[in-house]
């Protein structure tokens, strides 16, 4: 039996009879040095699991990574109304806001930045236009008009110098749906390191691993056939890095199943329904954003911008993208 973690992301079910569980038990460990919390983060199912021979001490190192979790949500959240971006998508400004926003808000513009925009925190307004068109039209088979909606969406209209964040146009809102998830779990990580956690498997939506399991062998993630939810389509091996999948067959608009949750900022089209892309990263922040971006590529795209990142400083990065019963290939 191979100990086997499920990248999720809130959109993304991948579930079935190979990889049933988010994460699996850890095998080679003594039961009582085996701690785990299941809950929800981010919206998305969460697990903690860790290993340390002081359950006391595990239990209090848990609580404080759902503390901080609690506190992130607060932030980013768009389901809270009195989260940071809440106030700031319905106020168009926020002034003295967490550091931790700001901190997002730059990575997000250097990854729209490197992706040539299709990377974009500003698409909620054209999520919303899409949500509201099917919401009203279930059974449509045309796409909603965006051209009114594209102007909104620009990330380089949204002002950030740490006293304010505020938008240039009326009507822009932004989401983290693409990065949070990613932050959220680097953060906990920082945080399970700094309290002496060396061996852990967390999914708060996407997948960080810390140390070994106690057999000695790799964690793996498995990833879903987007064809078929009850296949995992290959497996990615998973040591002390993080690994994010992104792609449009979790939740799609119509009733036909033809329009994704994932769109194209630039263009204001949906990702291909029947693909999934995840990236491996020593930064969940990253992969979760990248694989968001890499969603809307093609392959040959996908390989230019995965090389060219080396020159920005960045971590090596893997590229893995699924399609319907064909496995999984290892872009890059």
């Amino acid at each position: 039996m191979q100990t086997t973690l499920v990248s999720r992301r809130r959109f993304i079910g991948i579930a079935g009879a190979a990889a049933g569980m988010t994460l699996s038990p850890m095998l080679g460990a003594a039961a009582s040095q085996i701690h785990r919390w299941n809950g929800v983060a981010m919206g998305a199912e969460a697990t903690i699991q860790l290993i340390h021979p002081d359950a006391n001490e595990a239990r209090r190192v848990i609580e404080l990574a759902i503390g901080e979790i609690e506190r992130l949500e607060n932030i980013f959240s768009l389901y809270r109304s009195d989260s940071s971006v809440s106030r700031l998508n319905r106020d168009g400004r926020l002034i003295a806001p967490p550091l931790e926003l700001v901190d997002l808000l730059t990575r997000a513009s250097a990854v729209s930045a490197m992706s040539d925009g299709a990377f974009d925190v500003t698409v909620q307004p054209l999520w919303a236009r899409y949500r509201d068109h099917f919401n009203a039209n279930p059974g449509a088979t045309a796409l909603p008009a965006v051209d009114d909606i594209l102007p909104l969406v620009d990330w380089r209209a949204v002002r950030s110098d740490g006293e304010a964040i505020a938008f240039d146009r009326p009507g822009m809102a932004i989401t983290t749906n693409g990065i949070a998830q990613g932050y959220v779990t680097d953060r906990v990580a920082d945080l399970l390191r700094r309290n002496h956690i060396d061996a852990v498997a967390l999914n708060l939506g996407e997948v960080l691993t810390m140390g070994q399991r106690m057999d000695g062998r790799d964690w793996q993630v498995g990833i879903t056939d987007p064809a078929n939810p009850e296949r995992v389509a290959g497996q990615i091996a998973c040591a002390d890095r993080a690994v994010a999948t992104s792609g449009g067959y979790g939740t799609l608009f119509d009733r036909a199943q033809h329009y994704s949750h994932l769109l194209d900022p630039r263009t204001g089209k949906t990702a291909p329904v029947k693909r999934g892309v995840s990236v491996v990263a020593d930064s969940a922040c990253l992969a979760d954003a990248w694989s968001t971006a890499f969603a809307l590529m093609d392959s040959a795209s996908i390989r230019s911008s995965a090389h060219g990142l080396d020159k920005h400083g960045l971590d090596k990065i893997e590229v893995y993208v699924a399609t319907p019963n064909s496995g999984l290939e290892h872009l890059v």
